[in-house]
């Protein structure tokens, strides 16, 4: 059994790290900051066997060098050579084993354009998506097109409903009060409000998520949806699902 454990980072990061339970071997997803995974393994008496990694962005690589170098593990990331530790360079359509799980690369541009997902096929699937996908939201585009953040987001919502995501931010709640305004008559998004403050009170993750959720609460996955078009186009055109997308993350950005 894979179990996926949340090490918080920085302000709202987490680095899931991947256990089995019948070795000490584990995996990490996007370590930003070695220290906390470091602690964890330590901790628990582990080793760092592998690291995934979505991205080139600091905040998910910039334990690299540190953890490399203490524990020489399995490096697999993005055809992209700034990020100098990754050994496996791998892309869509890849797959490879980690941990005795198989884990299927997709390919996901638009927050950055190196941006890969991780999906380990199963019952149900586990999705590591990076700063593509979020609960109710989706990555700023820092080097891709609304229309490839589009498509990317379109490939994740076409996963089976059960799948699991594991988003690398705590950005839930702030996504959600954008998600009101630009949905207000979402009761199934109203509910999960609820049901993530009340677990943020405590101090505990609201993820993962899931693909079927996210079809029903993410405005970004809804873009063909009447109601959230209408609002929309308060804010600029709305003549297609491509411009609608476009124009909702525009607004976002400056919510």
């Amino acid at each position: 059994m894979l179990s996926v454990i949340p090490i918080p980072a920085f302000s709202d990061n987490y680095i899931w790290l991947l256990r089995q339970d019948s070795t000490t071997d584990v995996a990490v997803v996007d370590p930003g900051d070695a220290q906390p995974v470091i602690q964890y393994l330590e901790r628990e008496n582990l080793n760092l066997s592998t690291i995934l990694i979505t991205h080139h962005h600091h905040d998910h690589t910039g334990g690299l060098p540190e953890l490399t170098k203490r524990y020489s593990p399995r490096v697999i990331g993005p055809h992209n050579p700034r990020i100098e530790e990754v050994q496996e360079r791998v892309g869509d359509g890849d797959d490879f084993r980690v941990l005795g799980r198989r884990f299927d690369v997709m390919t996901v541009p638009g927050h950055t354009l190196d941006h890969i997902a991780f999906l380990a096929p199963g019952t149900p699937s586990l999705l590591f998506c990076g700063d593509t996908l979020f609960c109710g939201g989706c990555g700023r585009l820092f080097e891709g097109t609304p229309e490839q953040m589009h498509a990317s987001l379109s490939r994740l919502a076409a996963l089976s409903e059960e799948t699991l995501v594991f988003a690398a931010h705590e950005y839930t709640l702030a996504n959600l009060r954008f998600a009101q305004a630009a949905e207000p008559d979402n009761k199934v998004r109203d509910r999960l409000m609820k049901e993530c403050q009340r677990v943020r009170d405590l101090d505990r993750p609201t993820l993962p998520s899931t693909i079927g959720r996210e079809r029903q609460i993410n405005p970004f996955l809804r873009v063909d949806n009447e109601q959230l078009r209408a609002t929309v186009g308060a804010h600029g055109p709305t003549d297609s699902i491509e411009s609608t997308f476009a124009t909702l993350r525009a607004w976002k950005d400056n919510f």
